[in-house]
């Protein structure tokens, strides 16, 4: 029997783990000992890549062949990556080597043979395609996906085998690249989730960029030249200005030392310049999580904790944001660059328990974290598409939903189903994941047509059609999102991947 384990595959850095012997989630050090790791790939000359410490050390000397933050690029299309040795590689072949890196590193560690099967996690609020994407990404790398779990609700399972206290939880989970607040209930071992939301392109790196800006112009005014000219002088500076940023959360001021075009300065940066610069970015945090709150009906009366989740939470600010709105400090729980991770171990032991192990005795109750539905005409007569939501944004999961509509025209012998995730009636503001063309008897315009929706327990897509005429299916068919990879892609990719030597 293979080894199951849970991965946290974040935007800066990844962790996994496994339920040990002892009953507990325990994460599972890297080859070189530490117990995350930096989601960065380099690329080398001779085919192999570096994955880690190492890979993130060679950007300010490699920059060109050093990528990292793809976790943003999950479920795009037309990003690409361009290696040095000409090859092109998309977001989820780069995710595949950083989540056969940690597999390997698992092995090394555990000594226990293959590790096959795992949990890995994603925000709440990622979309049909990036949790497909972040699926292939485990085929990819040799792995049975047993599923997709959110984030915050991997951290309050962390939180809740930790701790053992009931109560109702609010996540705060702000990472390196990305933004969740999920609100839910931990009694007698059942996680219940209320409500979730969140921001797929707010994390540690709009900190880092801010700063980033900052300290360039800075170094410019002081007779320097711009650092961010050149590839190489960049990469140099987002190392430095990463470190100042974690040196402010621990001091009240930092000095940064750069050096370009024969101009060497020190420029000092103090905790208040730094939070001046980066307010509107807390406060969009700040937003989210008062509306998630006033959704929910709760109030911050009926709220038991606020749990700091994700290495972002470090910055001092956002203790004190949580503290000033909540009327609480906000509780943290171990290290929150690992509480994911450990959540996803849990759930791993739940899905494929160990030879001679029993499953954790818990029970998690998710929620969709955007709204499913059909692009349909509106009803004023202008001819112009709208979307029809079906299943509504925070639906606990897996989850049903069926609506009834008509058709548009006398005879009318086909019918387009345009399946759309979001929450907005203007199309623009939504995400087409998939299309299907079925033919119809040719029945007078406002026949009625019935749209079944399905979502499981990872939030992927299956769809069923009734006509209502004739009391008979029409067609059923797997939201087959254009946004990912073919089975074609995805096999010469696992040949690709096998071929790739990781260190």
């Amino acid at each position: 029997m293979g080894v199951a384990v849970g991965i946290d595959l974040g935007t800066t850095y990844s962790a996994i783990s496994i339920l040990g012997e002892s009953g507990r989630a325990e994460i599972l050090a890297n080859r070189e000992g530490e117990r995350i790791t930096p989601s960065v790939v380099y690329f080398q000359d001779d085919g192999s890549v570096l994955v880690g410490t190492l890979a993130k050390r060679s950007a300010a000397v490699a920059p060109l062949d050093v990528v990292g933050f793809v976790k943003r690029q999950m479920g795009n299309p037309d990003w690409r990556f361009d290696a040095a040795n000409g090859r092109q590689f998309s977001p989820e072949e780069i995710s595949a080597l950083i989540l056969k890196r940690l597999k390997e590193d698992a092995e090394l560690t555990l000594g226990q043979g293959a590790v096959t099967d795992a949990v890995i996690t994603v925000p709440a609020y990622f979309d049909d395609a990036k949790r497909r994407a972040t699926k292939d990404a485990g085929r990819i790398a040799g792995l049975n996906v047993l599923r997709v779990l959110n984030e915050p609700t991997a951290a309050a399972l962390a939180y809740g085998a930790e701790s053992r206290r009931d109560g109702t939880i609010l996540v705060f989970d702000l990472g390196g690249g990305t933004f969740d607040v999920t609100l839910l209930t931990v009694m007698n071992d059942v996680y219940d989730v209320k409500a979730t939301d969140g921001l797929h392109e707010l994390g540690g790196k709009d900190w880092d960029d801010r700063l980033i800006e900052w300290i360039n112009l800075q170094f410019r005014h002081e007779g320097g030249p711009d650092l961010t000219a050149t590839f190489e002088s960049e990469a140099d500076l987002r190392e430095k200005a990463e470190a100042a940023k974690r040196t402010l959360s621990q001091a009240s001021s930092t000095k940064v030392i750069l050096s370009g075009g024969g101009v060497t300065r020190s420029i000092t940066v103090s905790r208040e310049q730094f939070e001046d610069l980066t307010g509107d970015l807390l406060n969009q945090a700040r937003d989210l999580m008062i509306s998630l709150v006033e959704e929910t009906g709760l109030g911050w009366a009926g709220i038991d904790h606020v749990l700091l989740v994700g290495g972002s939470t470090r910055m001092p600010m956002v203790a004190r944001m949580i503290e000033e709105i909540s009327g609480r400090p906000a509780l943290r729980v171990g290290n929150p660059d690992e509480l994911v991770a450990l959540g996803a171990g849990i759930q791993a032991a739940m899905e494929a328990p160990a030879a001679g192990t029993s499953r954790p005795r818990v029970i998690v109750q998710d929620v969709t974290s955007q709204g499913l539905g059909v692009a349909v005409l509106a009803h004023d007569g202008s001819g112009r598409l709208v979307n029809s939501i079906v299943v509504p944004r925070n639906t606990k999961i897996p989850a049903k939903g069926s609506g009834v509509f008509a058709t548009s025209a006398d005879g009318q012998t086909e019918l387009l189903v345009q399946v759309t995730q979001g929450d907005d009636e203007d199309l623009a503001f939504v995400r087409e994941i998939g299309d299907q063309l079925l033919t119809i008897p040719p029945y007078p315009k406002g026949a009625p047509i019935r749209v079944e929706f399905a979502y499981d327990i990872d939030q992927m897509v299956s769809i069923a059609l009734y006509d209502l005429t004739a009391d008979s299916l029409l067609g059923s068919f797997e939201v087959d999102n254009t946004a990912n990879l073919s089975d074609e892609d995805i096999r010469t990719a696992m040949d690709n991947n096998n071929d790739t030597e990781v260190a």
